[in-house]
């Protein structure tokens, strides 16, 4: 399979899931500035399991659309495990979502640093009830290149989650 279809045939099998389920979804994006949100209605029938998505591109956004703390942003920086769950759990509880995504990186060219270099990605994912979890993506190439990458691992990460129940 090549890796341009890949994202379309996760969004199927997260599709046939999430109706099997009856449950529906959510996202929180920044630096895909919706990518994830135009993958998942790219799919005819979407409005059946996709609920809404956030491009919460800057910190107050994050703020103001998710409800992830100022002071949690400042400790830890917009791109860090802890922002990327806040934004999941943000997501569930600004929507009805019964499972959340989100994205939250240095797509570059310009903004990184040693301690996060251009590519570094954080995912979070989340389920009602239960405490969002995190995973680092470490993405290489150019800007698009990493968002596609972010992309693509999202969707992979959300599935597996709505597969395990």
């Amino acid at each position: 399979m090549s890796q341009a279809s890949e994202p379309a045939a996760t969004v199927e099998r997260l599709a046939a899931t999430l109706r099997q389920r009856g449950a529906r979804i959510a996202t929180a994006e920044s630096c895909t500035g919706g990518l994830i949100a135009a993958a998942c209605t790219s799919l005819a029938g979407s409005s059946d399991w996709f609920e809404r998505g956030f491009v919460t591109y800057s910190n107050e956004a994050k703020t103001e659309m998710l409800g992830v703390p100022a002071a949690l942003i400042a400790a830890y920086g917009a791109v860090s495990a802890e922002v990327a769950c806040a934004m999941a759990e943000g997501a569930l509880g600004h929507s009805r979502a019964s499972f959340a995504v989100s994205v939250t990186g240095i797509a570059g060219p310009g903004g990184g640093s040693i301690a996060k270099p251009v590519g570094t990605v954080w995912i979070g994912v989340a389920a009602c009830g239960e405490k969002a979890v995190a995973s680092l993506l470490q993405a290489t190439g150019d800007r698009a290149a990493i968002r596609h990458a972010s992309v693509a691992r999202a969707l992979a990460l959300l599935l597996a989650r709505c597969e395990a129940g």
